[in-house]
């Protein structure tokens, strides 16, 4: 590693360019260290870290799934069945949910760990059962039992795994694919 000129040079010796050489990767050092140049350290990190991202990833997944909610019921729910707007609705919040995760993983900084990634999951799930079990059911005047006994053989399920997705979505977008 060299120094010089407000440069740090990075080698990577496990690579090779046309030339045979290693490439060099240029990381540029401010000349005059400011508070924007040193990093916070009142920035959280660790468990804290995992949780805000968590709780941002599942209210933008929630803010998307009340907009398609709404589409779905004044739109295509009108002009076609439930189930069947039910179901279109699901590729089009999954990929919602994969731009939530995106960007909660980019705004958080969160390391490419998979642990903290499904930790980020994690906390969303939760947050969205306890959601559905306190605020959802009782405004309908349903309990756990009656939704249950309520939902489709086969299109009920579909949220489940809509469920599943959006817990291993923060994991599964996390990484970046080198070419």
């Amino acid at each position: 590693m060299e120094k010089s000129g407000g440069v740090q040079e990075l080698e990577k010796p496990s690579s090779t360019d046309v030339i045979g050489q290693a490439p060099r990767y240029v990381i540029p050092l401010p000349e005059n260290p400011t508070r924007e140049n040193i990093p916070d350290e009142k920035q959280p990190h660790g468990l804290v870290q995992v949780l805000n991202a968590g709780a941002v990833y599942f209210l933008v997944a929630l803010g998307a799934g009340v907009v398609l909610e709404i589409i779905r019921l004044q739109v295509v729910g009108l002009h076609l069945s439930q189930r069947i707007a039910q179901v279109m609705e699901i590729p089009t919040h999954l990929l919602a949910v994969m731009i939530a995760a995106r960007w909660a993983i980019d705004r958080f900084t969160l390391p490419p760990l998979p642990g903290v990634r499904l930790g980020v999951g994690l906390v969303a799930l939760v947050f969205w059962v306890l959601m559905e079990w306190l605020i959802i059911l009782p405004l309908h005047g349903l309990s756990l039992d009656e939704f249950l006994a309520a939902q489709h053989p086969v299109a009920g399920t579909v949220p489940i795994g809509a469920l599943g997705v959006l817990t291993v979505m923060p994991f599964l977008v996390g990484y970046r694919w080198e070419r």
